[in-house]
């Protein structure tokens, strides 16, 4: 397996706020550069309501301060994390709401255009995870009249969700479209005690980002190889099933951000070099 690596916007900065994961207002382009020192080929950007407004991926100037830290850097923006819609719903919200939340999610797929940016995440899970059949119908009915122009734009919507892995597979199998695939947290799965081998048989073909995470059953997200995320599983179910996109470390914040990263970084390859080697 060759998969680029790549780093969760903020990693590469003191936590905002002692927030986990937050977009980096004022680090973001100080990010770009770290990440090219250390050899991190790519940065998963991060939306998020709480600075929707303040984000230079939305914007003109923004975006031409984006394109400027790109070229000078050649670390790219892999995807796009639409955390946005963990906060504000495709469900359970007004008519009002959903319009705006949509509106929104149509700007994402024209920005993403604009970039060059594949993939555009979109997570439903913790407040806005689909809590049963009737509301998956109800998000695969929003989502639809989207793929098309997603797809026509270059763009593939990659779901993350905290479904069991058939009803993952039922809801793509719903979406029915090539720009309908998944996103796959390694730890968010081990946290919910879903098996890798099982998951990956389902819909490992649909993967197209894979977010590298150690959770505990139940629980937070520890330090890589501490929870109870199969990693052997995972990377090799993943190798079976041809992945070709990048390993996003997301995993938890350690004290120094770069020696932290670095260490992440080693253990993924430890696990490619392994997965490799057993071929």
């Amino acid at each position: 397996m060759k998969n680029p690596i790549g780093i969760m916007q903020g990693r590469l900065s003191p936590p905002v706020n002692k927030r986990i994961q937050a977009f980096p207002q004022d680090t973001w382009q100080q990010e770009f550069f770290l990440a090219k020192e250390i050899n991190i080929e790519q940065i998963d950007w991060i939306v998020e309501a709480d600075t929707l407004y303040e984000n230079p991926l939305l914007s003109a100037d923004g975006a031409q301060a984006i394109k400027n830290v790109l070229a000078k850097t050649g670390v790219h923006i892999g995807a796009v994390c639409a955390d946005y819609f963990m906060d504000c719903p495709l469900i359970r919200c007004s008519d009002s709401e959903l319009k705006e939340r949509l509106n929104l999610l149509e700007l994402l797929i024209n920005r993403l255009h604009y970039f060059g940016i594949k993939y555009l995440e979109i997570p439903f899970v913790d407040n806005s995870a689909i809590k049963d059949i009737s509301e998956l119908k109800q998000i695969a009915q929003i989502v639809k009249p989207f793929l098309q122009k997603s797809f026509q734009a270059g763009v593939i919507l990659a779901f993350e969700t905290s479904l069991s892995p058939e009803m993952f597979r039922t809801f793509l199998t719903h979406l029915d479209h090539p720009a309908a695939r998944a996103n796959y947290d390694m730890g968010n799965s081990a946290s919910l005690g879903y098996y890798p081998r099982e998951e990956l048989a389902l819909y490992g073909e649909k993967v197209v980002t894979v977010h590298v995470k150690d959770r505990i059953l139940n629980g937070e997200t520890v330090p890589l190889g501490e929870g109870d995320t199969d990693f052997a599983a995972c990377f090799s179910m993943l190798k079976v099933r041809e992945y070709k996109g990048p390993f996003i470390l997301q995993a938890a914040r350690g004290t120094d951000e770069i020696e932290w990263t670095k260490k992440n970084m080693t253990f993924i390859k430890n696990l490619l070099q392994l997965v490799n080697r057993n071929d």
